[in-house]
């Protein structure tokens, strides 16, 4: 593939760079769908509240406008009045309020979810060069809401021109009417223009949500180069992942080094191979090797078994059968029990030899191990 064709940007976004948009507040956001969603919530409150509302406006009109002679010359009487009033009022309107901002809440949920970045609220003062603003009026994204702003107008426009039509002589009619039940028609004819007016809006929202979801996937695709970036810097160079192999096993070395001391028995090549291995006989278990080498690591074995006075026996076919068949920290293959059992008990007598001042036990000269061990 050329260099070209990796810098297109044809790969869908990975999760690593969702997650990082998002952190940015970069989501899909669609402002006619939010304002579809507010506007239709208002229409059908308008509807289902309007009678409520007119009837407890009437009420507020009666209460408190309709005032005696022997209150208006009372000075306290205004302010009471006008308290009063705007209780009234503010009682009136509180469910329409509180519906209004849920409705502001679930709206922007409902496409890209919620989200709160710093990034996105910080001052730029890029945005505040002319010549970019002229740039992004005429860019693609410019003429969208062109053409989106035109189709609105239009739109409503015209259903505001058919809406007129079906209801003027109900319009005209309305002063015919006591003023209870006009106010009550009224509204019930603006409602439902108003309804009518925003539900003709979700032909915007169609065109507005799938352009923005769209658009947010087309600036987060990626180049194969950027994929292949990602991938390098998450799961780190091969220069760093070989430090830290290299730290690893050093630590692995250093706690494996201090487990010689403890050790019962050094087994020896003698001098390429060295393993230390253990046994505790109230476990049950069998031995297990505690520390292997080979050439230097060997000879570090050697050389700390020689400081704590561990028992160092030499039998070249044994250490090299149980440095290839026994992990560290590992039990010691069946195949090989017999033949450790005769080094353990060399190591018992001499540790017994040497309790009692008792001349020491020659090591074991013919150490038999079976030919599926064998190395070499």
């Amino acid at each position: 593939m050329s260099e070209d064709s990796d810098q297109e940007k044809t790969e869908e976004p990975t999760s690593k760079r969702l997650e990082d948009a998002r952190k940015k507040g970069q989501i899909p956001r669609s402002r006619e769908f939010n304002t579809f969603v507010m506007l239709m919530t208002s229409a059908v409150l308008l509807l289902s509240l309007g009678r409520q509302m007119a009837n407890g406006l009437l009420d507020i009109m009666r209460s408190q406008f309709q005032i005696s002679r022997a209150v208006i010359f009372d000075p306290a009487s205004p302010l009471i009045h006008l308290k009063q009033a705007m209780m009234d009022g503010l009682t009136l309107i509180a469910p329409f309020v509180a519906i209004m901002v849920v409705a502001a809440i679930i709206a922007p949920l409902a496409l890209g979810g919620w989200v709160f970045s710093w990034t996105a609220i910080e001052p730029k003062f890029a945005k505040l060069n002319p010549l970019s603003g002229i740039a992004r009026m005429f860019a693609t994204h410019g003429l969208i809401e062109l053409v989106k702003a035109l189709l609105k107008v239009l739109l409503v426009f015209g259903i505001a021109i058919l809406l007129g039509k079906h209801y003027l002589n109900n319009l005209l009619r309305l002063g015919d009417e006591p003023l209870g039940q006009a106010i009550g028609h009224a509204l019930d004819i603006i409602g439902m223009s108003y309804l009518i007016l925003c539900a003709s809006l979700i032909l915007v929202v169609m065109f507005d949500v799938p352009y923005q979801l769209w658009d947010y996937s087309k600036k987060l695709k990626m180049t194969l180069q950027e994929i292949k970036d990602e991938a390098k810097e998450s799961e780190g160079s091969p220069e760093v992942k070989a430090r830290q192999r290299r730290a690893q096993m050093s630590m692995a070395q250093n706690r494996m080094m201090a487990e010689v001391p403890n050790a019962d028995v050094i087994i020896t090549n003698p001098s390429h191979y060295a393993v230390a291995l253990k046994y505790e006989q109230n476990s049950g278990g069998a031995p297990h090797l505690v520390a292997k080498g080979l050439d230097l690591i060997a000879a570090q074995i050697r050389s700390l078994a020689a400081g704590a006075n561990i028992p160092m026996v030499a039998s070249p076919p044994l250490a090299r059968a149980l440095y290839y068949s026994t992990e560290i920290n590992k039990e010691i293959p069946k195949g090989l029990y017999l033949a450790v059992a005769q080094v353990l008990a060399y190591v018992y007598q001499l540790k017994i030899a040497k309790e009692n001042h008792w001349d020491e036990p020659l090591p074991p000269g013919n150490i038999k191990v079976p030919d599926e061990f064998r190395q070499g």
